[in-house]
């Protein structure tokens, strides 16, 4: 068990997490997407996405870089259908319904348009097999990677109208968590040799995709939520009577329990500040800032025009 005293409160938690290697990068990605104009106007069929139909909650991680940290109520795919449904809405994407015949099939490719560590891979994986089963994806890069602006690092084959639509969900994942990842990577590096933790200020039923942008920037995980670690914050301290006897209640609770303690520093912990935390002697250092005013990294999807216009002529469509 480990706990902190620090501006936020004392935080108990179990150790047990491992640190892998960190490399300094520069911190954080925005996506788009270009269609060539297109001058029919057939009549086409509207995708509708509901998370109330969702099969089956459990996904299997096995073939992951980097396997999301787990929760026992967190329905992963459920969020993956909610994020589709508020962008479809009860019509569809209109503007692909007038531009997009519902057939034609394109090729993408994701574009880096600045330094950072990319994040949200597999989780663009899954979103896409949610919008069409048949899309293809492939990846020059890994969750967790190093990317550099200019790069391309993945591609996706499929109807141009599926693409699109699973677009914006996709990037608005990846870009917030390639955010997280980058800025984790560069806090991990200057608090070595301590370990980097996130907190709970996570974007509202985003907690265990945000912590898994943590763990692909290098960083470790603080408590899932109130239900796996103790952290004595201030209320806490009023209802017990004041900060002794939380304290008397907290190596009480140690005892019972038979729990090692170990030494965390938290509160007002920035990447200018952490180096000096980090030699300062302690294990984890806790940040808040790390998903709470996280900067997007930069990315865009953009489709290759000359191979949609190929595709065009030949199908009769351009």
């Amino acid at each position: 068990m480990a706990i902190s005293c620090g501006k936020q409160g004392f935080l108990l938690w179990p150790a047990f997490h491992t640190r892998e290697s960190t490399t300094a990068f520069p911190p954080p990605l925005s996506l788009s997407l270009k269609l060539p104009p297109q001058s029919h106007s057939k009549v086409r069929r509207v995708v509708k996405m509901s998370a109330t139909e969702v099969t089956s909650s459990r996904i299997s991680y096995e073939s992951f870089a980097i396997k999301p940290p787990e929760h026992p109520t967190y329905d992963l795919k459920g969020i993956i259908k909610l994020a589709l449904e508020e962008d479809a809405g009860d019509r569809g994407d209109v503007t692909c319904l007038a531009t997009i015949p519902f057939d034609m099939e394109v090729e993408a490719y994701f574009l880096a348009k600045e330094d950072g560590i990319i994040a949200g891979i597999a989780l663009a994986e899954m979103i896409f097999h949610e919008v069409d089963p048949s899309l293809k994806v492939e990846w020059s890069k890994n969750d967790g990677d190093f990317v550099h602006k200019g790069l391309q690092f993945g591609r996706v084959r499929g109807r141009a109208h599926n693409i699109v639509v699973a677009e914006r969900v996709v990037l608005n994942f990846m870009q917030r968590m390639s955010g997280i990842a980058t800025l984790t990577k560069a806090m991990a590096n200057a608090a070595y040799p301590a370990y980097m933790l996130e907190t709970r200020k996570t974007a509202p039923g985003l907690r265990l995709v945000d912590k898994w942008a943590v763990l692909i920037g290098g960083g470790q995980n603080h408590r899932m939520g109130l239900f796996d670690m103790v952290m004595i914050k201030d209320n806490h301290i009023s209802a017990a009577g004041g900060v002794a006897d939380a304290l008397k209640a907290v190596d009480l609770y140690l005892e019972q329990n038979n729990l090692q303690m170990e030494v965390e520093a938290s509160g007002n912990v920035t990447l200018d500040t952490v180096h000096k935390i980090g030699q300062s002697g302690v294990t984890y250092i806790s940040s808040g800032s790390l998903t709470h005013s996280v900067k997007a990294l930069d990315v865009s999807l953009k489709i290759d025009t000359e191979l949609a216009l190929k595709v065009g002529r030949r199908t009769g469509r351009a």
